[in-house]
């Protein structure tokens, strides 16, 4: 009998197939005593067990490529944490084996990470796949992971971890189904530069038996077990009609009647260029930075090393815009030169810009590296800081950009809510505004944007978070200035529409979801556009914001 279940659906497409569950788990090793002689022994074991599992991330990271490869060797350098390895030599010198070791110490790492204000649970389940891939080896059984199958499957889990999500075979995952996770998890992430439709957040997904035949839509997040004939061949149809509805959708991007929304895209590095190009990016909207500081957390990278990057993906982009968040440091990404290690809560302490006007020499080593890239390009260079939460931090950030020599465009991230309600203000000193909506919706409603659980206050559509949208893109237009959207609210293709009849300016998402949203926005006219925006606003909630957005636009 056909059930119909409902998770947080964050990329797009559609998926039919047999379940099939996520490896289980390492089970909790031993508590068994070892002798004094046999510490040294054992500690070298532990050693090279993270050895070997660093390794194995780099290299899982080498072979994907962009995003995933950032996320990966974080992981790796996560799992050669030398208080981490501190701890464990210190448990096996008391008496611990390797093993057992390895689990209190990753265990007790997790509860200092799960106490920092939660902002740190999506670093959780990193960990948590660390600690199992180290204890696996170890004990020589077979790696958790995904599950070998010559069929193609659903794939089922509690959540993913990168090092799973990263690697994933379209030919073989059709889709796939987590019961934890966000909107704005790293899985839901790399599912969309996959183009795995998936849903997250799915209470129960655990208890779907194997074999059952399901259908996920991964942009309603609706689940369909045992789904009817009919019901197959509806969702056949309306997949087919949206990838020929893709096909025919070209060229820049704007509605119905002409009003050009420029889509770029959201990349972290020369890797994610290639697929932007192909998706038919108009820019790049968003260009994160720190995968150049992550491959080392100990220094900053040469000016030299940042020059060769930046320009590398300034080039693939000719007469195109390409915006450029400098280094945004602290929070989940630490780098141990720049961000304090003892903060209570990193979410609300020295954070993006706070921690480079705190380190004025890395942010002019950057502003300096972006001038030199460049330098000969046709590009329209922009540079953006994240975290500006006053018209005191935006001034501090354009006269450093001026103090490098830089010839950009300066502009502010929208990621603190005071920062929407003053734009006018932060207008007065720089020159565009871009809103990264899922931080922006994280400090709205005090909802950590990697904890399932939470990830109602989380959903792009909450109608309190459109209202601050509105705000920032009405203090840009009245400024005569641009605001676009970099988050992950601007990949779906109907809160696009909503987005631009807020009067938001251009919209960077990832390379996969740029088609879809060009294709949907060419559908409605700028004051259809307009109509729903102003009907989502008027809801109480997300889903009602959704369903009356939905209306206006379906003429309803």
């Amino acid at each position: 009998m056909e059930t119909t279940l409902r998770g947080v659906g964050v990329s797009h497409g559609v998926a039919i197939g047999e379940v099939r569950h996520m490896g289980t788990a390492v089970l909790e090793p031993p508590a068994k005593s070892i002798p004094a002689e046999e510490a040294g022994r054992e500690q070298g074991r532990a050693r090279q067990a993270v050895e070997a599992v660093a390794a194995d991330l780099v290299a899982r990271g080498n072979l994907a490529g962009g995003e995933a490869q950032h996320v990966l060797e974080a992981q790796a350098m996560m799992a050669q944490d030398p208080e981490l390895m501190s701890d464990v030599d210190r448990r096996i010198a008391v008496g611990s084996t390797a093993e057992r070791a390895v689990y209190d110490a990753f265990a007790a790492y997790r509860a200092l990470l799960a106490n920092a204000g939660e902002y740190l649970a999506g670093r959780v389940a990193d960990l948590d796949d660390v600690r199992n891939r180290i204890v696996a080896r170890l004990l020589g059984v077979p790696m958790p992971g995904v599950p070998d199958s010559d069929e193609p499957y659903v794939l089922i889990a509690r959540d993913l971890a990168p090092a799973d999500t990263a690697l994933l075979d379209p030919t073989l995952v059709l889709g796939f189904v987590t019961e934890e996770g966000g909107p704005t998890s790293h899985s839901a992430i790399l599912a969309r530069a996959l183009g795995v439709p998936a849903v997250v957040a799915l209470p129960g997904a655990g208890e779907l038996a194997e074999g059952t035949v399901v259908a996920v839509d991964g942009s309603t997040g609706e689940i369909f077990v045992d789904p009817s004939a009919e019901k197959r061949a509806e969702m056949e149809a309306a997949a087919a009609a949206r990838k020929a509805a893709l096909s025919a959708s070209t060229g820049p991007g704007a509605t119905s009647d002409g009003h050009k929304v420029p889509l770029l895209a959201n990349v972290g590095g020369p890797g994610d260029v290639p697929a932007a190009v192909e998706a038919g990016a108009e820019g790049v909207g968003l260009f994160r930075t720190e995968f150049l500081f992550l491959d080392d957390s100990k220094q900053a990278p040469s000016e030299e090393k940042q020059v060769a990057a930046y320009r590398a993906v300034l080039e693939a982009f000719p007469e195109g815009r390409v915006v450029v968040r400098v280094l945004d440091a602290g929070a989940d990404k630490p780098l141990d030169f720049l961000t304090p290690a003892d903060e209570p809560n990193p979410a609300l302490g020295v954070r993006g810009l706070r921690s480079l006007l705190d380190h004025p020499e890395v942010l002019r080593t950057q502003l300096t590296a972006l001038a030199k890239a460049a330098e000969g390009l046709p590009v329209y260079l922009e540079v953006m800081a994240p975290m500006v939460a006053d018209r005191t931090d935006a001034k501090a950030f354009a006269d450093a950009c001026r103090e490098a020599g830089l010839q950009a465009k300066f502009g502010a991230m929208v990621e603190i809510p005071s920062a929407a309600l003053r734009a006018r203000s932060i207008l007065q000193e720089v020159e565009f505004l871009s809103l990264g909506t899922n931080d922006l919706a994280q400090y709205t409603f005090a909802a950590d944007r990697q904890v399932g659980a939470v990830s109602r206050l989380q959903d792009p559509w909450q109608p309190a978070l459109l209202d601050l949208v509105a705000l920032s893109a009405e203090a840009a237009r009245a400024e005569g200035k641009s605001c676009g959207v970099c988050g992950e609210a601007a990949a779906d293709p109907l809160l696009a529409c909503v987005l631009t009849g807020l009067g938001v300016t251009s919209l960077s998402m990832g390379a996969a979801s740029i088609p879809y949203v060009r294709a949907t926005l060419a559908k409605y006219t700028l004051a259809q556009c307009e109509r729903a925006a102003n009907a989502a606003r008027s809801a109480d909630s997300a889903d009602e914001a959704r369903s009356a957005a939905q209306a206006v636009l379906s003429g309803e």
